[in-house]
């Protein structure tokens, strides 16, 4: 059991860490046809698409990744507490 949980941790934190380098990497602007940044938004597009449909823009602020990323590390903290 304590692999499982040990998986879900790290898939949590690189799925966080992925949606931060998004979030950083949409402020320059880049080309969204490039190797890096489609990896990137094939990963992370799962867990923010259905967020996008229920979290309301700030302007033109996408609160949705800040959102995401703390969701994912509850889980991580609930995984890692239930052991």
């Amino acid at each position: 059991m304590d692999i499982a949980r040990t998986f879900i941790n790290i898939f949590c934190q690189v799925l966080s860490l992925a949606i931060i380098a998004r979030a950083i990497l949409s402020w320059v602007a880049p080309n969204p046809y490039n190797q890096p940044m489609r990896f990137l938004n094939e990963i992370t597009e799962p867990i923010l698409a259905p967020l996008r449909r229920i979290v309301p823009r700030l302007g033109m602020i996408d609160i949705t990744p800040m959102i995401a990323v703390v969701i994912l590390q509850l889980m991580a903290w609930l995984v890692i507490a239930a052991g």
